[in-house]
C-alpha cells in the first residue's frame, strides 16, 4: 500500500521517542518549557552563581561554632571598649585587709593579694588583651601581605632576599626573642608588645601572601589582563588581591587568639604589660605565688583568657571552612 503523507499543522514541533515514534508538540507548548523558569525539568528557577564571599557567608550564617564564636567575641569587644557598662568599680582600688579573701556580696570573684576587686580587674583585663591582639593582628596582616605580596607578584631577586630575610626570623624563638627585645623597654603603655608582634609575626603572613598570589597570577584571567595591556598595578589589585586574601584572612583569623596569649605569657614573665595597666597576664602571674591558698585569684583572669583565645580559634576554624574550596 502506498504510504500516507503525514500531515502536521503549521504551528507544530516535532519531538522524537525513544521508541521511534513521534510525538506532536505544538509550538506554543514548546516555548512554554523553554520559558518556564528552571527549564524543562520543573526544578524552579535557575539560581544565580554566589561569588566565593557570598558562598562563604552563606555557610558562615548556618555554622553554629561561628555564630557562638563571635557571639562571644562581640561581647568581649564590648566589654573591652565599655568596661563600666558591667563593672562599676576602679580595678586600681586597693584594700589591703581584704587582701586574697574569697567571694563576697558586690564581690563575686573575691580579691587579689593586693586586696583588689577580682571581678572588676578581669573586666578591664580585656582591654588591653584585645587591643594588643587586634592591633598587632593588623599590623602583621597589613606588613606581612604586601611584602609576601610583591614578592610572589614579581619573584627574582626581591623574592629570593625576602624568602632569606623571613628564614632568619623563623630561626628567633618567640618567647626568647620578647624576653631579650622587650627586657630593655622601661615604657608601660601596650605600643612595645604590639612592635615586637608585628616585627616577628610577619614572616608567617608574607609566606602565605607569597603563595597565594603566585597561585593566582597564573590563572587564565591574569593571563588575559595582561595580553590586553593591562599595568602591574592593576591586575595586582583588581584581579590578583581579591582572589588571593582568603589564605591570609584565614590565617589572620587564627592568629589573632594566638597574639593575645602570646601577650600574656610575655606579661606572665615580667617582660610584656606592667603595672599599673590592667592585664590579665599580670594578674596571672601576681596570683600564681598564692594558687594553694586562694586559686579564686588565678581561676579567673585564666579562664578568661582561655575563653578569649578559643574563641578567636573557633572563629578562625570557621572561617577557614567557609573559604576553603577543598573542604566543600
Amino acid at each position: 500500500m502506498p504510504e500516507m503523507p503525514e500531515h502536521h499543522d503549521e504551528g507544530s514541533a516535532i519531538a522524537s521517542t525513544g521508541a521511534g515514534g513521534a510525538t506532536d508538540l505544538a509550538m506554543s507548548e514548546a516555548e512554554t518549557l523553554e520559558k518556564a523558569p528552571g527549564g524543562p525539568d520543573g526544578t524552579g528557577p535557575e539560581k544565580k552563581a554566589r561569588s566565593l564571599w557570598s558562598d562563604a557567608w552563606h555557610d558562615l550564617r548556618r555554622n553554629p561554632v561561628f555564630i557562638i564564636s563571635g557571639l562571644v567575641i562581640l561581647f568581649l569587644v564590648v566589654i573591652a571598649i565599655w568596661p563600666q557598662l558591667i563593672a562599676s568599680g576602679n580595678p586600681l582600688d586597693c584594700d589591703l585587709s581584704k587582701a586574697q579573701e574569697g567571694s563576697q556580696p558586690g564581690h563575686p570573684f573575691g580579691f587579689n593579694g593586693q586586696g583588689c576587686d577580682v571581678y572588676t580587674r578581669t573586666v578591664y583585663g580585656a582591654r588591653a588583651s584585645i587591643e594588643v591582639g587586634v592591633l598587632s593582628t593588623l599590623g602583621v596582616t597589613l606588613l606581612g601581605s604586601v611584602l609576601g605580596g610583591l614578592a610572589g607578584f614579581y619573584g627574582g631577586a626581591w623574592d629570593g632576599f625576602l624568602s632569606r630575610i623571613t628564614d632568619i626570623f623563623f630561626a628567633i624563638p618567640v618567647v626568647l626573642g620578647g624576653l631579650v627585645l622587650l627586657s630593655v623597654v622601661s615604657n608601660n603603655t601596650v605600643w612595645p608588645v604590639i612592635g615586637f608582634m608585628v616585627l616577628l609575626g610577619w614572616p608567617q603572613i608574607s609566606r602565605i601572601a607569597r603563595g597565594s598570589v603566585i597561585t593566582a597570577k597564573q590563572n587564565d584571567y591574569v593571563q588575559a589582563a595582561r595580553a590586553l595591556g593591562a599595568s602591574n598595578s592593576r591586575m595586582l589589585l583588581r584581579h590578583i588581591t581579591p582572589n588571593a586574601v582568603a589564605p591570609v584572612i584565614v590565617v589572620a583569623t587564627i592568629a589573632l587568639g594566638t597574639y593575645i596569649s602570646l601577650e600574656a605569657t610575655l606579661s606572665f614573665l615580667g617582660v610584656g604589660l606592667k603595672p599599673p595597666t590592667v592585664s590579665w597576664g599580670i594578674d596571672i602571674s601576681a596570683a600564681s605565688p598564692y594558687i594553694r591558698n586562694a586559686p579564686h585569684m588565678l581561676l579567673w583572669p585564666a579562664g578568661a583568657l582561655a575563653v578569649t583565645v578559643l574563641a578567636f580559634i573557633m572563629l578562625g576554624d570557621a572561617v577557614r571552612d567557609a573559604l576553603d574550596p577543598k573542604l566543600r
